[in-house]
């Protein structure tokens, strides 16, 4: 196995080869992987092909492919909550985010799985960026529990949420916060922030956090479970208690 595309759900990608292990991230149905190395019959090291994260993940959870069939890309992207497709007379249900491999006519296939989907999915290819679908999109999201590597209503962090909203507008972003932070443009005062920009937050320096503006007053973020708090030029302030909780950084613009 040289190349892969995530055949559940959602995947999960550990720091190490073992259960136990932290896991890193999450790699949505359809995601496909570039295989780096193997560690007994199980476990696989993997370098995802849309984001270049690296990290170790199962084959249970893989359906190999050639090469071309895993550079193709799929246009396609699931952008409800939950989303059911039907593979061999079974039904499962796919997170927002997820892509639609060689996808058309509501029939896909990669590898020897083939699928069939009804639901909504958004073309992301030409797709113009847009403030207000944008926030739309985030609003699914609210009190979803945050999760360290997750990228699903079922568990997200910071920057996974940040991703798969950022997808569903055509706009593919790096995995992690600091990554994010070093893509498009700066914007030098919170008060010239628009919806959309991200702002993001430190720690001794560090990027730690980033969240999703919606004007420049207030933003939603994945911090505890995903919510709406309050901002000012100094950081983020949590709108229950009224305690700082995040230092501001820096304001990104990428459309």
């Amino acid at each position: 196995m040289e190349f892969a595309i995530v055949s559940v759900p959602a995947a999960p990608v550990r720091r190490k080869p073992k259960h136990q292990r932290e896991m890193t991230n999450h790699l949505l149905f359809g995601e496909a992987v570039k295989i780096l190395g193997e560690r007994g019959k199980l476990w696989v090291k993997v370098r995802s092909l849309h984001d270049h994260y690296e990290g170790w993940m199962t084959r249970t959870l893989l359906e190999e492919v050639t090469e071309s069939g895993a550079k193709a890309g799929a246009p396609f992207v699931t952008s409800g909550l939950l989303n059911t497709i039907t593979i061999a007379g079974a039904e499962m249900h796919l997170p927002a985010g997820s892509l639609l491999p060689a996808f058309e006519n509501g029939k896909g296939k990669f590898g020897t799985l083939e699928y069939s989907y009804q639901g909504i999915c958004i073309k992301t290819s030409g797709q113009q960026p847009a403030a207000d679908l944008l926030e739309k999109l985030c609003m699914q999201w609210l009190n979803a529990p945050y999760l360290w590597g997750g990228r699903t209503v079922l568990g997200v962090d910071c920057s996974g949420f940040v991703q798969v909203n950022y997808r569903l507008i055509g706009i593919n972003l790096p995995r992690d916060a600091w990554q994010q932070a070093q893509e498009g443009s700066a914007v030098k005062k919170l008060k010239e922030a628009r919806a959309g920009d991200l702002a993001f937050f430190d720690d001794k320096e560090e990027i730690v956090h980033v969240g999703i503006l919606l004007g420049n007053d207030k933003i939603i973020h994945a911090s505890g479970r995903v919510r709406i708090d309050s901002i000012d030029k100094k950081g983020i302030i949590n709108s229950g208690t009224g305690e700082r909780t995040h230092q501001l950084k820096a304001i990104r613009r990428y459309w």
